[in-house]
């Protein structure tokens, strides 16, 4: 079985801004006249940055209180975790389970699958090739989501703001826990995923 033409092989790139095919010679896009690359310049080196930082925020984002209730006069300062357990012992079990979904197990498996991502295309792997192309895409599916726990937050507090004896304050570990969204999806966008094929071409 014959093996299929790579892009390399015909000296053709993708341009990173519009998608346009190009020359490997030419300097840049001829349709947007951007600087042409045949895979994201540093593409691993700035994606381990932005990964790295976004962990290190991950922390203050889970020890910091995100959120300031007020009810009935009583007030309480709650983290992503404590404020799980809150909507869950007063029955909003379905916002608890959103909030640890969109806070606590996306957050993770993004850290867990770039982070493997990053040391496989750095040793070269071979090692499921296709499965780590997929899981890429589904990183980049699932970071469309990331945000849900600040909207939740908001949404409940412009919702509570209605009810004259109660009240919802976003605090200091919501705007750690944006950033460190913000970052793990840049860090998605610059992370090659054809740096995943590059062993196989290599050997070719």
């Amino acid at each position: 079985m014959s093996m299929p033409a790579y892009a390399r092989s015909l000296n053709l790139v993708l341009c990173h801004t519009c998608g346009h095919i190009c020359q490997h010679s030419d300097p840049r896009c001829p349709r947007c006249d951007s600087p042409v690359h045949p895979r994201k310049p540093n593409s691993i080196a700035r994606t381990w940055a932005l990964l790295i930082a976004a962990l290190i925020l991950y922390i203050p984002a889970n020890l910091l209180p995100v959120m300031r209730t007020n009810m009935f006069g009583r007030a309480s300062e709650n983290t992503i975790m404590s404020g799980v357990i809150e909507f869950w012992k007063s029955g909003s079990w379905d916002i608890a389970a959103l909030i640890f979904f969109a806070s606590v197990v996306v957050p993770c498996m993004k850290f867990l699958i770039l982070g493997m991502l990053l040391v496989t295309c750095q040793r070269k792997s071979r090692w499921a090739m296709r499965e780590r192309s997929q899981l890429y895409r589904f990183i980049e599916l699932i970071g469309y989501w990331s945000m849900l726990d600040v909207l939740v937050v908001a949404l409940v507090a412009a919702l509570v703001q209605f009810r004259s004896l109660s009240s919802i304050d976003p605090l200091l570990g919501i705007v750690f826990f944006g950033v460190v969204v913000v970052l793990t999806m840049l860090a998605a966008m610059s992370f090659e995923p054809r740096l995943i094929w590059d062993a196989e071409v290599e050997d070719v």
